[in-house]
């Protein structure tokens, strides 16, 4: 595959130039070479395109306002959970460490890599330097050890929880370094890839592999944050003549070639130092928060599925007694919008019983637009159809469906609000995309063969009444 656009374009010129010499030899072929000639410049120029290396793409950068703003949503999560009379103590505390750092001069600095790149040389090297700025450096467990150990989890959580990275490899990528570096970015980490043991190379091949870890880090780092150093040169040998002919040979040892490296960390640190803090704290408050709503999501839906338990018996004795088709029962009946209510309540989601009304009957629309509706019947008519004598009671197909569909939708609904960060003040608030994947997610999720079953056992024994001992004849 042709990969660099120089190249490309070269055998476009070239073919141009072979076209217009063509031309001038040969008028009468003219027609024929202009057609080929455009052909030609046409599918350089887009290869040319293709290939070309994408412009770095720079994230905007992190100020004060987004910090405290992310602060304050921790802090929300934390009054939330307050109000569900489950104080955290150490939620407040970790704010308030958030809240002290975000004026922090020091830098924390992490070193990782695989093992034997020559990080902790790397790190005794640093140490030594003057730094105008404060810096803590770190250094974490080796890369790469065993395939997805626990080790390489907490040594990437380290590097992540760090203000600046060093990501130091021996020579051209590994899939794995790849993999890691790429993983390492998506979690918006600041880094620079150190190409390190670099005297191990000649000049030529040295300065090819430094340019295929630029290109192959575009447009992810700008090519600056990736540097070539040696923390520890091989010793020199070193050859001297002495004067009665004599020669004497020894090794000398070389000082550390860090000179690239220790112009990006200075220009980094000049230029970059506060948005750095800024990040970190600011990846920290989000999974601070994220925490807290683990453990608030937890407690929610502890006391919402007992709302939905109660609500789909109460829809299945409603269906079972007046049978009528289930989307009938999921958009018009006053029992779904009494469970949207209550479900928006334990939710912090304000509905009018009007609006509770309106998302009963959207979620009916979509239960039957997805084709829920009709999938749940056949699925439990089937579960059904194997006992003959609860098959035939009237209604119990239409009882247990309403029953399965109330559920499905008390739910969803469940999931659903678990994803909104602010209240909804009404029913246009909902995002009906959005409601429709956790639907469908929801019914996936419910549709194993074993949880039907034993649904429909715990639906009949709910609706059917249970059968009269036979009294024996004297």
């Amino acid at each position: 595959m042709l990969q660099r656009p120089i190249l490309i374009g070269g055998v476009g010129l070239a073919f141009a130039l072979w076209f217009l010499q063509g031309w001038q030899e040969s008028l009468a072929h003219l027609g024929e070479f202009s057609l080929m000639g455009a052909i030609a410049i046409i599918l350089c120029l887009w290869l040319f395109g293709k290939y070309r290396p994408k412009q770095q793409v720079q994230e905007l950068p992190v100020n004060r306002e987004t910090v405290e703003k992310a602060i304050a949503q921790v802090q929300v999560v934390a009054d939330r959970l307050e109000t569900e009379n489950h104080p955290t103590p150490e939620l407040r505390e970790k704010i308030a460490q958030l809240e002290a750092q975000i004026d922090r001069q020091e830098i924390n600095l992490a070193i990782t890599g695989g093992k034997s790149v020559g990080k902790t040389t790397l790190l005794q090297v640093l140490e030594t330097q003057p730094q105008e700025r404060k810096l803590c450096l770190s250094e974490t467990a080796a890369l790469f050890s065993e395939v997805e150990t626990k080790t390489d989890a907490e040594a990437l959580q380290s590097a992540i929880a760090s203000d600046l990275i060093l990501f130091v490899a021996s020579g051209d990528l590994t899939d794995s370094e790849y993999q890691v570096l790429q993983q390492l970015l998506a979690n918006h980490a600041r880094i620079v890839l150190v190409f390190n043991k670099q005297d191990q190379y000649i000049p030529d091949d040295r300065a090819a592999v430094l340019y295929s870890l630029q290109q192959k880090m575009q447009p992810m780092l700008a090519a600056e944050d990736v540097v070539a150093i040696a923390s520890a040169p091989n010793p020199l040998k070193v050859r001297q003549h002495q004067t009665d002919g004599a020669v004497e040979e020894w090794l000398e040892q070389r000082l550390p070639e860090i000179s690239a490296l220790r112009q990006r960390l200075e220009y980094i640190l000049q230029q970059e130092a506060q948005q750095l803090v800024w990040a970190t704290t600011k990846r920290q408050a989000e999974e601070l928060k994220a925490e807290g709503k683990v453990i608030l999501d937890g407690i929610r839906r502890d006391r919402a599925l007992p709302v939905v338990e109660q609500y789909q018996w109460i829809a299945a004795a409603a269906a079972f007694a007046n049978p009528v088709p289930a989307l009938d029962l999921l958009a018009t009946a006053a029992i779904n919008a009494q469970l949207v209510m209550e479900l928006g309540a334990v939710y912090q989601q304000k509905f009018s019983f009007e609006q509770a009304q309106t998302v009963a009957g959207t979620m009916g629309s979509l239960m039957l637009k997805l084709g829920l509706v009709e999938l749940s019947t056949k699925a439990i008519s089937t579960v059904l159809k194997t006992n003959a004598v609860t098959f035939v009671a009237g209604g119990a197909v239409q009882g247990v469906s309403a029953a399965y569909l109330t559920r499905l939708a008390g739910c969803s609904l469940i999931e659903y609000f678990q994803q909104q960060e602010e209240a909804i003040d009404s029913a246009s608030g909902l995002n009906l995309d959005k409601l429709g994947q956790t639907l469908q997610n929801v019914f996936q999720q419910n549709q194993q063969v074993a949880f039907l079953q034993g649904f429909v056992k715990q639906g009949l024994g709910r609706l059917l009444p249970a059968p009269q001992p036979q009294l024996k004849q004297s």
